[in-house]
């Protein structure tokens, strides 16, 4: 499972359109599913996304969680985080689960991160075309890979 997060003043997701999700200040949560990841990969990422100390205390330095700070969630399925690009310049999605495997960790991504955090998890809509709104605060911007587990 690979996810990057973007700490946001706000982001949100609209489909044809119509506004699905937005959030104030807190973590716009992209997540990419592999054909080879496992509760195990959810259950790790979904910790390590909890506890990520990516929000200013006081002081100014990067020293809070989003449960510190009472931020919000919006997680966004994207399968193109498993893009291959190593042959070519078309990239391959041979490494991005299908909508069987990608589905099902996806909502427990979400349940996890919910239980966990305390808060709702709001999200996108699994395999439309989404147009993605944010204003990333910072920029902070930080990727996670379960297999590498960084």
């Amino acid at each position: 499972m690979k996810i990057v997060i973007q700490r946001v003043s706000r982001a949100s997701v609209t489909v044809e359109g119509k506004l699905i999700s937005s959030i104030g200040e807190g973590m716009l949560i992209l997540v990419g599913v592999s054909v080879t990841d496992t509760e195990e990969d959810v259950e790790w990422v979904a910790r390590k996304t909890a506890g990520l100390r990516i929000f200013d205390d006081a002081a100014g330095v990067m020293n809070l969680s989003v449960v510190e700070k009472g931020g919000d969630l919006l997680a966004v399925s994207q399968f193109t985080l498993l893009a291959s690009t190593r042959k070519g310049n078309r990239p391959s999605y041979v490494n991005a689960a299908g909508h069987d495997l990608a589905v099902p960790l996806y909502n427990l991504y979400c349940s996890r991160l919910g239980e966990l955090t305390g808060k709702d998890v709001a999200k996108g809509v699994f395999g439309a075309d989404m147009k993605v709104d944010l204003l990333n605060n910072g920029p902070v911007t930080i990727v996670i890979d379960s297999k590498l587990r960084e």
